[in-house]
């Protein structure tokens, strides 16, 4: 994102290895005794390792039995993902309130899921890719009134089948309050319905149940527009919150300033707004988040910048974070928090205080993001390693496809900012990379004066959008699959496009909110 207050040239990254294409491969599940288990524990699951040749116990969107491969005995799961659901099975267990439970499988193939809901704790989750067979673990202790458990496992959108095999939860068993799903297979979820795993390096979720999405927050469109609005002037239009169109329908307040605390924010209006609009107060801005917050928009506060610096690098930063979050939220009214950090990031200690900020808010809570393209160029670096570890708590990455240079597509080629190319081809990476689509937007200037760099006509944004939606409209890059849950569009800023004559607000907002 450009600067907050102070501009200074951003440096342009290029990068020109080609990108090497995900092994995919067939796999199972097994469980080993795990760490915690005792004598007094009990196998909970129902044909864990599939030796009956049938799905009984389990119920899946898309799975069979098959005998080609297995981890143990003859028979094993085989899900297959498709382009609108994951693959899921699950099984619900009946388990004792306030007890420990280790949950552990084997499984083989690309962007597996192992995880438990309705815990009434902290909801586990863990995940790998691995063409070979590979243990998954992972550890959850039951809340006071719990009494049953849904255990479950999936891969991701258009991925190839995933197998799995031999699946065990070891612990206290309860009293089952109704017979367990027999086989049956259950409608295929939407898009924004499934993948609520946090892929954690650590292998386990946080963040309360209450707090946990499995998709966008009641009340967003299928396909949202972003823009961040100017907390200050830098040539732009200068705007009220009321003078942002109605076709924006996540506003993101630029920006939070750090404390002297380490991971502490604080939050000022910028004086010299009242004298460019003849007058804002503090009361008047809260008036007007709440009035957009009435209309059905979301009003979020952005941490960061290109000069924005906040460190959250242990569990006392992290926890400064949440509290200061938190505290501004509640003050002025906003639905959650952006991550716009330009400057580094630490993906576990930010997630932790990601999920003790969710935990905190509720349902409805509000978390979007804007890495620059080179933080999303592999789920190996940090920014995009932080959107896996809270994508169960995550509304949407709006990546900033501009002031870029050149960037790898998930083909393998490299294509320049500026082209519907660039956004399709880049795109594709955080849609195979683990993301659900609807967390996947497009973030774009408003104009040329807006940016550096990577301009591009809303006409072609548009084209990019359905080219990802529906494979349409394609440069002459297509990707193999489409996304019809395609999360959206972002703008920097509403301020630019006011000045440009709202271009962005009224094409792309008019197309995001036309399309199926």
């Amino acid at each position: 994102m450009p600067p907050a207050r102070h501009r200074r040239p951003r440096a342009v990254h290029s990068l020109l290895a080609g990108a090497s294409a995900i092994a995919l491969g067939l796999g199972g599940l097994v469980l080993a005794n795990g760490p915690g288990a005792h004598a007094a524990d009990t196998d909970l699951i129902t044909n864990g390792g599939f030796e009956t040749g049938n799905l009984s116990g389990w119920t899946c969107t898309n799975g069979t039995v098959q005998s080609t491969t297995a981890h143990s005995g003859t028979y094993a799961l085989q899900s297959t993902p498709g382009a609108g659901d994951t693959g899921e099975c699950t099984q619900t267990v009946a388990v004792q309130p306030s007890s420990t439970y280790t949950l552990s499988s084997w499984v083989q193939g690309s962007y597996i899921y192992l995880g438990a809901r309705g815990t009434g704790g902290t909801d586990p989750s863990t995940w790998t890719s691995s063409p070979s067979w590979t243990q998954l673990s992972t550890s959850f202790t039951t809340g006071p009134g719990t009494t049953s458990v849904t255990v479950y496992l999936h891969g991701w959108y258009g991925q190839q089948p995933f197998l799995a095999d031999d699946v065990s939860l070891l612990g206290p068993g309860g009293t089952p309050s109704s017979p367990s799903p027999t086989g049956s297979s259950s409608p295929s979820p939407s898009p924004t319905g499934t993948g609520t795993g946090s892929p954690s390096p650590t292998g386990t979720g946080s963040g309360s149940p209450t707090a946990t999405s499995t998709g966008k927050p009641p009340g967003l469109p299928k396909h949202i527009l972003t823009g961040y609005w100017q907390n200050f002037d830098n040539g732009a239009t200068v705007q009220r919150i009321s003078d942002v169109p109605a076709a924006y329908d996540v506003i993101a307040v630029s920006f939070a300033d750090a404390t002297t605390t380490p991971g502490g924010l604080s939050f000022t209006l910028d004086p010299t707004l009242s004298s460019h609009l003849g007058g804002y107060t503090d009361a008047q801005f809260k008036a007007d988040i709440a009035a957009k917050r009435a209309a059905g928009k979301r009003v979020v506060l952005s941490i960061g910048g290109q000069n924005g610096t906040v460190s959250v690098s242990d569990s006392t930063s992290a926890a400064n974070f949440a509290n200061s979050a938190w505290t501004l939220m509640q003050n002025y009214g906003f639905d959650g928090i952006d991550i716009d950090l330009e400057n580094g990031i630490n993906s576990t200690y930010m997630a932790q205080a990601l999920h003790s900020l969710a935990a905190k808010a509720g349902s409805g809570f509000i978390l979007t993001m804007a890495p620059q393209t080179i933080d999303m160029q592999s789920t190996g670096m940090e920014y995009f390693k932080l959107a896996l570890n809270v994508k169960d708590i995550l509304t949407i990455v709006n990546m900033q496809y501009y002031n870029s240079g050149a960037m790898n597509g998930c083909d393998g080629n490299v294509y320049s900012q500026g082209t519907e190319n660039f956004l399709t081809g880049l795109a594709c990476i955080q849609l195979k990379g683990g993301l659900r689509p609807d967390q996947v937007g497009l973030g774009v200037p408003a104009s040329t004066s807006a940016a550096g760099g990577g301009y591009v006509d809303p006409g072609v944004v548009n084209s990019a959008l359905d080219c990802l939606a529906a494979g349409t409209g394609c440069g002459s890059y297509k990707p193999d699959t489409t996304w019809p849950g395609i999360g959206g569009a972002m703008t920097w800023s509403t301020n630019w496009d006011a000045k440009a004559g709202n271009p962005v607000a009224n094409t792309i907002g008019g197309h995001l909110h036309a399309m199926p």
